[in-house]
């Protein structure tokens, strides 16, 4: 779910080895999700090219959920690969195949453009093109929110837990912790807009904007921490895409 340019954590899964999720963890993890979240509320499904697979595609069409997901360019369709389909596209362009074709036994729409480094992404989908590309667009904010847990949060990366179930409750606590920094933030960049810089990017996320206030507030001001922990009552506007 993403807000406010973020994507908002809602389950999750130690894996017990490095590297990508296999099909099965996937399928466990949006089974979890339909139980409180029905497909029919989701705008799409947006994965990266490690998401891939005829297992996974089949079973989020069984499932009733619309994808967005980014395949190799190395991938045959339709008995061609996709950057032979797409090799002359321009950089900013956007081309899609005419007519529907196989992707991971699943008949799919393929749309590609050209990035501006040069780099081909071609998307499977089951949305039209113009949606396709909104949508995509918001797989930015999981980079985002992994930065704002992360390096330029939380330092999540730096717990030395080993233990998957404490992992997850870990990762349960900083996601609490993260919203709760969220919502403020959202809240007072209303009243007290956040700086921006010469470079035309905010001085700080809205993630930080909200820390820095509810870190002083718990320090100093209690009052006002009772009024920010109210937030927490108040929904946030509607979201950008589920």
């Amino acid at each position: 779910m993403v807000l406010e340019g973020f994507t908002l954590p809602l389950v999750w899964v130690a894996l017990d080895h490095g590297g990508c999720s296999n099909s099965a963890t996937r399928e466990r993890l949006v089974a979890r999700l339909l139980g409180s979240l029905p497909a029919r509320r989701w705008k799409a499904l947006v994965a990266d090219r490690e998401f891939v697979g005829r297992q996974w595609f089949t079973f989020l069409r069984k499932r009733k959920i619309r994808r967005v997901i980014r395949i190799r360019a190395d991938r045959v369709v339709d008995e061609l690969r996709v950057d032979q389909w797409f090799g002359d596209i321009q950089i900013g362009k956007m081309r899609c195949l005419f007519e529907k074709g196989w992707v991971y036994g699943c008949v799919m729409q393929v749309v590609a453009t050209r990035a501006a480094d040069g780099d081909l992404v071609v998307l499977a989908t089951d949305l039209d093109v113009w949606d396709t590309w909104a949508v995509y667009r918001l797989r930015w904010s999981i980079e985002c929110t992994f930065s704002s847990m992360k390096s330029r949060g939380f330092d999540l990366e730096r717990s030395a837990m080993t233990i998957a179930d404490r992992l997850e409750r870990l990762f349960g606590l900083v996601t609490l912790a993260w919203v709760c920094c969220l919502r403020v933030g959202v809240w007072m960049n209303a009243s007290k807009p956040i700086a921006v810089k010469a470079h035309g990017r905010r001085a700080v996320s809205v993630v930080q904007y909200g820390w820095q206030y509810l870190a002083r507030a718990l320090r100093w001001d209690h009052p006002q921490a009772e009024i920010y922990f109210g937030l927490l009552n108040q929904p946030f506007s509607a979201p950008s895409a589920t």
